[in-house]
């Protein structure tokens, strides 16, 4: 199987792709060239055929726009999620065009639950929004960046604290504008006892 090598800035890429025009709010880096981003975490241990360079700059993303700091939404769910594989092929039906998988665990912890004690629903949307958009743009020399517009779940039988879950997102289309994806949880097993 071939290895996807290193993402390669565009020469014209500066370390704030997008920002905002108008005067309010006031202008924000919602992108940074994920470069230009410090390492966060140790991604030697993701499987996957895209190259370690890569892998290191898809976790660095991650962390920075999912776990943010401590008083950010979501950090210490994003700080559980543990990547184990980061891939990509050319899909025979879509033809020839690239395509990107991540798969990811997650053992769902206290923080993670809703108020009878079952994996919340907004923190599932958390951890199941856009990874591969973020691995396929930089296999492609593109922002994978972007704001949710949509979502579509369905959910199924509920989650208790210490479930773990196996989280498989892989990319449909990477266009200008809109980008989709789609994601399967899978439940696989009770790791503690509530």
């Amino acid at each position: 199987a071939p290895t996807y090598e290193s993402y390669t800035p565009s020469s014209s890429s500066s370390s704030s792709i997008y920002g905002g025009t108008s005067s309010y709010p006031p202008p924000c880096k919602v992108w940074v060239d994920p470069k230009n981003l410090a390492d966060c975490g140790d991604a030697s241990q993701i499987q996957g055929n895209v190259s370690p360079y890569v892998k290191q700059l898809i976790l660095n993303t991650f962390i920075a726009y999912g776990a943010g700091d401590e008083h950010c939404f979501g950090h210490s769910v994003s700080k559980a999620v543990k990547f184990i594989d980061i891939s990509a092929h050319e899909s025979h039906k879509k033809q020839g065009r690239m395509e990107a998988t991540t798969i990811a665990e997650v053992i769902v912890s206290k923080s993670m639950l809703n108020g009878v004690g079952m994996l919340h629903g907004g923190c599932l949307a958390f951890l199941i929004d856009n990874t591969p958009l973020v691995a396929l743009g930089l296999l492609q020399n593109m922002t994978g960046v972007g704001v949710t517009q949509s979502m579509n779940i369905i959910f199924h039988p509920p989650v208790s604290i210490g479930s773990c879950l196996h989280i498989i997102s892989t990319s449909i289309a990477m266009g200008g504008r809109i980008m989709s994806a789609r994601c399967e949880v899978c439940f696989l097993g009770q790791l503690i006892d509530d």
